[in-house]
């Protein structure tokens, strides 16, 4: 890398991109040739129907920091990238940057379909300011780290998403970049290279190669980031320490998905089963106040409360339930009788309830099933298949893979040296 300035390797000030449905303004090479020949060309004003896709986004990246950048799907991380390697450029302020820029925003960008992997090396290496010699002489290097050589000499056209992504990548992490910036290209491709790709960035990141990338993968971006800017509709909203902004992060998600899950409890026709003789009637799921809610930390305490009416006297009744995760595996299927509960009869109406003072499931979404059965026969009568729903968010522990996060104690000794 070059000796580089005590300045920002990137510096956002007021930054805008409008993107025109109407063809008004260029932003690339090929959209001002569209607009020069096209008959219906025509000057106009700002237009309601615009997309800003960055509004007015101020920010500074300094150099040998790693930054992400987060947010949902149109929130205008791509776009940023783009103004950062000039792909495009700002409707309104000014993008700075200084140092040689390696990106990686989708797979083939820069690539000919019609020339060979060969060929396409020297292209996509020229486009980054690097002369023949100089690619010549990292090419055996780039072609070793893709594990392309039998393939080389094809056409990329005939290449796989995951070839493309080897490709690309090793291409660019081989033109000792000051900048590298990468767009959820690491989502393709098999486990084995993208464990090579990761190790190969944090050697980058040692070296003091500054890192700016967009992931939906929040746990690599944990790992990877000092630094999270998080966007929503084109606009700043958080930019500070990584664990800072990903709970703010987190809890603004997880909000959305409690009113989504709101609305599907009210749109969703859950299968019901039973012959009616007894039926629950309302179910909560409690937090340890009391109070309703569908979001919850791991070790927490979470209560389900389930109120039934019983329509005739019923013997030995056997209340249970089920939680299964998102992904449909089977969590556990407790239920009074295995409880040792022993509810002799029941008439009219009553509630049981179901507590789990220490809740060790992991970040995801869970779906509840109640129901009450005879305790004695084969006979149901009244079964709600996976009707109810919570979520637990991240935050309650610092695992972070498993289904649960099991109590447990690690212990260390340091073996004496002969």
């Amino acid at each position: 890398m070059t000796d580089l300035p005590l300045l920002p390797a990137i510096k956002f000030e007021h930054v805008s991109k409008r993107f025109d449905f109407y063809g008004g303004n260029s932003t690339t090479v090929l959209e001002t040739v569209i607009n020069r020949i096209s008959p219906n060309k025509q000057k106009r004003s700002v237009s309601s129907h615009d997309l800003w896709a960055v509004k007015d986004a101020s920010f500074d990246i300094m150099h040998g920091q790693s930054v992400g950048i987060i947010g949902k799907n149109g929130s205008g991380k791509s776009t940023a990238l783009k103004l950062m390697t000039h792909i495009l450029h700002p409707t309104e302020g000014k993008v700075m940057v200084r140092g040689r820029i390696s990106a990686l925003l989708e797979l083939g960008a820069g690539f000919h379909p019609d020339l060979t992997g060969r060929d396409n090396i020297f292209l996509n290496a020229a486009v980054l300011g690097l002369d023949k010699e100089m690619v010549a002489a990292r090419y055996d290097k780039i072609v070793a780290f893709s594990e392309l050589e039998e393939f080389i000499d094809m056409p990329v056209k005939h290449y796989s998403s995951g070839m493309y992504m080897r490709l690309g990548f090793s291409v660019a992490i081989h033109m000792e970049p000051d900048i590298l910036i990468i767009d959820e290209i690491l989502a393709v491709g098999d486990q084995a290279f993208q464990t090579k790709c990761l190790d190969r960035i944090y050697d980058m990141q040692r070296d003091g190669v500054t890192l700016i990338m967009v992931s939906h993968n929040l746990s690599i971006m944990r790992k990877m980031c000092e630094r999270l800017i998080w966007m929503d509709k084109g606009k700043v909203l958080a930019n500070g320490l990584t664990e800072d902004v990903a709970e703010q992060y987190n809890n603004y998600t997880a909000d959305l998905d409690i009113d989504s899950m709101r609305q599907a409890d009210v749109l969703t026709n859950f299968k019901r089963m039973g012959n009616g003789k007894a039926q629950i009637t309302a179910v909560r799921i409690l937090n340890v106040e009391g109070d309703e809610t569908k979001q919850f930390r791991t070790h927490d305490s979470l209560t389900i409360e389930m109120d039934y009416t019983a329509y005739e006297e019923i013997e030995q009744p056997e209340f249970g339930l089920a939680i299964h995760r998102e992904d449909g595996l089977h969590i556990n299927g407790p239920n009074t009788q295995f409880a040792g509960l022993d509810i002799e009869k029941v008439y009219g109406e009553g509630m049981v309830k179901y507590t789990i003072p220490d809740l060790l499931l992991m970040p995801a979404r869970y779906l509840v099933t109640v129901a009450v059965h005879n305790g004695r026969f084969p006979q149901s009568y009244d079964h709600h298949e996976q009707a109810y729903t919570f979520r637990v968010i991240p935050g309650g522990t610092r695992e972070e893979w498993g289904v649960v996060d099991m109590t447990a104690v690690w212990n260390w000794q340091q073996k004496k040296l002969a």
